[in-house]
């Protein structure tokens, strides 16, 4: 499963923060995204629904961005970036986030619905890699929205190029690893 630690470097200007994820839910930050449904100027929330339960005479609806995000596969979809934020409907009681922002901000972690950043340039702390990188090894996107060391997936499509290994695996299984979506 991929995931980021807290060391990395990149800058504000690289993270989108337009679209939402769409996909089965929880999704750790690191994953791998592309494109499903793109922005639109005409479009940018949408109602998704009541909150919880609905009750006759009474309104609570919930918005939410209507430019959407899945999980890179390498079937006809280009990786954008990668998650900053993991995404996720309850915390670990198994409460709702969308009743406890202040929870889910602490925890890092957008509510289905809500804008996700996505990182397209930056220095990580990555883990979950497909592989034994090296130092100065390419990194390319995987199908199931991690990184690998190899440029060829088991369903023979071709893996897009993401970046550089800056060194080899740790002793917890974490390479540093500079990204350029």
């Amino acid at each position: 499963m991929p995931n980021i630690q807290p060391f990395r470097t990149l800058n504000e200007y690289d993270v989108i923060n337009l679209y939402r994820y769409s996909g089965t839910l929880p999704v750790t930050k690191g994953t791998v995204v592309a494109i499903q449904s793109g922005w639109d100027t005409s479009q940018e929330l949408s109602e998704l629904g009541a909150v919880a339960s609905t009750y006759a005479n009474t309104v609570s609806l919930r918005y939410g961005v209507v430019a959407a995000v899945k999980t890179h596969n390498t079937t006809g979809s280009h990786p954008l970036g990668i998650l900053l934020n993991d995404v996720r409907e309850v915390d670990e009681n198994g409460e709702k986030l969308i009743f406890k922002p202040r929870k889910a901000a602490e925890m890092q972690c957008a509510v289905s619905g809500q804008a996700v950043p996505i990182a397209k340039r930056g220095m990580f702390l990555y883990s979950g890699i497909n592989g034994t990188p090296t130092a100065g090894a390419a990194v390319y996107a995987t199908g199931d929205g991690a990184l690998s060391t190899s440029a060829t997936s088991t369903t023979n499509a071709v893996e897009e190029k993401v970046g550089v290994f800056l060194g080899a695996k740790n002793a917890q299984g974490h390479a540093l690893v500079f990204l350029d979506f």
